[in-house]
């Protein structure tokens, strides 16, 4: 079986890679990379792919490459390239959300409408829920995204929707909630908190602390998007969560013992576009996909330690 995975050098996408690779599918990957975070970093998480027989990678953005040629072969598809970052979506910025996060699925999605696709499951994210007023949140919540990002997701989402019903397009949309791990983003919280703390330099705090997030390990989510390949239902949305919800400033204790070193915080105004909770009922992802997260806090931000430890030793 063949898959197509976007933004293949990234933080989620590589590892759900080397998962497929392992399973024996044959993967295209596909990463443009740009210029959120540096460029070593995305070359880092591809280096140990490209050695592998069953892997090609492509470098190229996916509103100008030819991918009808790219997918003629392709069982699956993976979409999970786009531009992160709510606070950095603001302002100018936002044509580039527009473009990469919007122009980029629907360029990719009117080629799948053509082709006997077995499925193609979308990368979403919780950002789409905002302010939501529930929580849990369930797939049914109200969405209300509370930064450009989200509405950026939330559009995608939509459009993979439409395709669905309109072209038989097989799209699936994973809504994942606060994905951390080895390898994390430089841009998220627990890798800035990681790299201070290895480099005994302050947190940044934003906000009183109280907000709360609910933590998702990063191979829990890879058992997610392989879960929906095998079991998740067309046309269906699933929240990927953790399972708990956590309050920012209680993660700090925990950190300390973790690392074994007294954490130093300094406090910030809160950032636009933050929503103040998230948390997942991931009932219909253990129905549907038999989803259930098996990391626990403790245990995978021990695994990020580990990690984080030694990128910034060197």
């Amino acid at each position: 079986m063949n898959c197509l995975v976007t933004g293949a050098a990234g933080f989620i996408a590589s590892h759900l890679c080397r998962r497929l690779l392992k399973e024996g599918f044959k993967v295209v990957g596909i990463d443009s990379f740009t210029d959120f975070y540096p460029k070593r970093i995305k070359e880092k998480n591809i280096k140990p792919l490209i050695k592998d027989e069953n892997f090609e990678f492509i470098t190229g953005d996916l509103n100008d490459l030819d991918l009808k040629k790219i997918l003629k072969k392709t069982d699956y598809v993976f979409h999970h390239a786009a531009q992160a970052g709510v606070r950095t979506s603001w302002g100018d910025n936002f044509s580039v959300y527009l473009e990469n996060n919007i122009g980029a699925t629907q360029k990719l999605l009117e080629v799948a409408k053509k082709l006997s696709l077995k499925k193609f499951i979308y990368a979403s994210s919780s950002s789409v829920y905002g302010n939501c007023p529930d929580l849990p949140m369930s797939e049914t919540s109200p969405l209300h995204p509370f930064s450009p990002y989200g509405v950026t997701k939330l559009a995608a989402e939509n459009l993979c929707l439409l395709y669905c019903k309109n072209y038989g397009v097989p799209s699936i949309s994973l809504r994942f909630f606060t994905v951390y791990g080895p390898g994390q983003r430089p841009d998220m919280a627990f890798h800035k908190f990681f790299k201070a703390i290895a480099k005994d330099k302050q947190i940044p705090v934003y906000g009183d602390g109280n907000q709360t997030r609910d933590f998702t390990y990063i191979d829990d989510v890879i058992d997610a998007n392989f879960a929906s390949l095998k079991k998740g239902k067309v046309g269906e949305i699933y929240n990927i969560g953790g399972g708990t919800r956590k309050k920012l400033k209680d993660i700090f204790p925990l950190l300390e013992n973790i690392c074994q070193k007294q954490v130093r915080l300094v406090r910030k105004e809160k950032q636009k576009g933050d929503a103040p909770h998230t948390f997942a009922n991931i009932e219909k992802a253990r129905k549907d996909l038999n989803f259930s997260p098996q990391t626990k806090l403790r245990d995978g931000l021990k695994e990020e330690w580990l990690w984080a430890k030694k990128l910034y030793s060197s």
